[in-house]
């Protein structure tokens, strides 16, 4: 069973997320908060498998309490997806740079709501492609420097990059690199541990912020798996 909390400041929001997600037999709801220092509390006791996360919330907002959780060891498990009405470049890109394993717009259909519960529970990135064709925009619009980062890649390792950011599930990278899924997914963890990124969605934009590949290289992004 996949436990969700809710942290969102208008009632109304949060009822409608909690109705659309009962109604999934493996999704439950264990907590909800309207603000996030509560909601923080509620995370620390509760340890659910995914927080969806409002961005604009009296006090505290959704882009801080995200990386309180992310930075926070003893929550190293929980993910957050981001949901806001909100979609500008610079909400969406700070969200990624937070940690936040997905963003997602609150007029997402139900059926695309409890997907991304279970693939971000299931410890995969998830951005819908228009989503994420705008945080590698904004990624990418900023001066463009070589990271040093990617000095400690090989150059296979650097290939495997590219195919993340282009949004590769390990199945795709490996058909489009001529090596196995087992193959491809030891390297996305060498990344990881290199670039020292919780997840794929912080790979994504690294290969955009280091400008290993541009906006212009692909249209594709998605979960990963």
């Amino acid at each position: 069973m996949i436990r969700v909390v809710l942290v969102d400041d208008q009632q109304l929001i949060r009822a409608g997320l909690r109705a659309l997600l009962d109604r999934a037999d493996d999704i439950t709801i264990v907590g909800e908060a309207a603000e996030a220092e509560a909601g923080i509390r509620i995370i620390t006791r509760e340890r659910p498998d995914v927080v969806l996360m409002d961005i604009r919330m009296p006090g505290e907002d959704g882009i801080v309490a995200t990386r309180r959780i992310v930075d926070d060891p003893e929550l190293h498990r929980v993910q957050v997806i981001v949901l806001t009405t909100f979609d500008t470049d610079e909400h969406i890109l700070d969200a990624v740079r937070a940690g936040a394993a997905g963003f997602l717009l609150k007029d997402t259909s139900p059926d695309d709501m409890r997907a991304a519960v279970r693939v971000v529970a299931n410890g995969d990135a998830l951005l819908s492609p228009s989503v994420t064709r705008r945080v590698m925009r904004a990624a990418a619009s900023g001066p463009v420097t070589r990271s040093a980062a990617l000095d400690v890649l090989t150059e296979r390792e650097r290939e495997v990059l590219a195919k993340v950011g282009e949004g590769q599930s390990n199945t795709e990278i490996g058909r489009s690199l001529h090596m196995s899924p087992a193959t491809a997914r030891t390297h996305v963890g060498r990344l990881f541990s290199k670039l020292g990124a919780r997840d794929r969605a912080q790979l994504v934009a690294t290969a955009y912020e280091t400008g290993l590949i541009t906006p212009g290289s692909t249209d594709s992004t998605t979960e990963a798996g």
